[in-house]
């Protein structure tokens, strides 16, 4: 029955990750997707209204609706003629059942008869219509409206029992890598051989002189350095390490998700490297001695990665971000 469950993560490695909470188990997820779908409207129209109750003191009403007004700058506009009612999202269509799941998770709380749009993947553009999407491009995105979506794969967080003095004076790196990801390509030419970097590609690929083992995630964390290279849009693995006692070494991130990577300051709550790569041993080497300023950049990530991890707020966050697309685009709300 076990092996039934868990599945292709049968792997040793790949099970720590899971028994330690590093991974998810995805049948756990559907499981709780598909009970949702059997919740009431009537309890759902409740919990909405109660979620506004909840967070009612000042404090929490600006952190609200700085975070709604981050994720949604759609000025007012009219909805295209294109545009899906609610009800005919579909299943079928999504290029990932966990897209629709995210989704339809907070439409629920909505009238079925509201028209949205819906742009499913790794998304790198601004559409030319107001849409949801799950990442985009830090700068030039009034039309594009963040949502938390395939968030099994991208929100995870971690709790790390190793010392950061007591990890090795290395920075781990792992990845996909094929002709579009351009930037892990170049840092691939540029560090590969480079003895303070551990790092690589674990699929086949034109080069495979940097193809290396995959490395899992309690294995990644005796690292003091941990590479979160950006690949089709966000570096996926940046919220992880931010959560963990190991740096995240990263340039300046071009695209944001519901992590508002858009937010984060170089040198406060991750390590930012040069474009060209030509900073990284000096990093390394300058965070491997000082070893306090080092752990005060991690205390601000770990930090940085706590405000997400209120499931409530994060609930109500979402569906006023929903409200604001549908007010915004000159639809009726009940």
């Amino acid at each position: 029955m076990l092996q039934i469950i868990l599945g292709n993560y049968m792997q040793m490695d790949t099970f720590i990750d899971l028994f330690s909470g590093y991974k998810k188990i995805k049948i756990f997820y559907y499981i709780r997707t598909n009970l949702i779908q059997l919740v009431p409207n009537w309890y759902n129209h409740l919990y909405r209204k109660n979620l506004k109750k909840r967070f009612s003191s000042t404090e929490e009403i600006e952190y609200i609706e700085n975070r709604v007004n981050y994720y949604n700058k759609l000025e007012p506009s009219i909805i295209n003629s294109d545009a899906k009612r609610i009800a005919d999202l579909s299943l079928k269509e999504s290029i990932k059942k966990v897209y629709y799941y995210d989704s339809v998770e907070y439409l629920k709380y909505f009238d079925e008869q509201l028209l949205i749009n819906t742009l499913y993947g790794d998304i790198t553009h601004t559409p030319n219509i107001p849409s949801i999407v799950k990442s985009r491009p830090v700068i030039n995105n009034n039309n594009s409206t963040v949502l938390n979506l395939n968030r099994i794969r991208h929100f995870v967080f971690i709790k790390d029992r190793i010392k950061y003095s007591n990890k090795k004076n290395q920075l781990i790196g792992r990845g996909y890598v094929d002709h579009s990801k351009f930037l892990r390509i170049r840092f691939l030419e540029k560090h590969f051989n480079n003895p303070l970097c551990d790092i690589g590609h674990t699929n086949n690929y034109n080069n495979n002189e940097w193809l290396v083992n995959f490395v899992p995630v309690h294995k990644q964390l005796q690292y003091k350095f941990i590479l979160c290279w950006e690949g089709n849009d966000v570096a996926t693995n940046l919220k992880y390490v931010m959560s963990s006692n190991s740096l995240a070494i990263s340039t300046k991130p071009k695209y944001e998700t519901w992590f508002m990577e858009g937010t984060l300051i170089g040198g406060f709550h991750y390590v930012e490297i040069k474009d060209d790569f030509s900073d990284l041993d000096e990093k390394i080497n300058y965070y491997s001695k000082n070893i306090e300023e080092a752990k005060k950049i991690i205390q601000n990530a770990n930090a940085y990665t706590k405000q997400f991890q209120n499931k409530k707020r994060e609930d109500l966050i979402s569906i006023l971000v929903l409200e604001k697309y549908f007010r915004n685009t000159n639809q009726a709300l009940k």
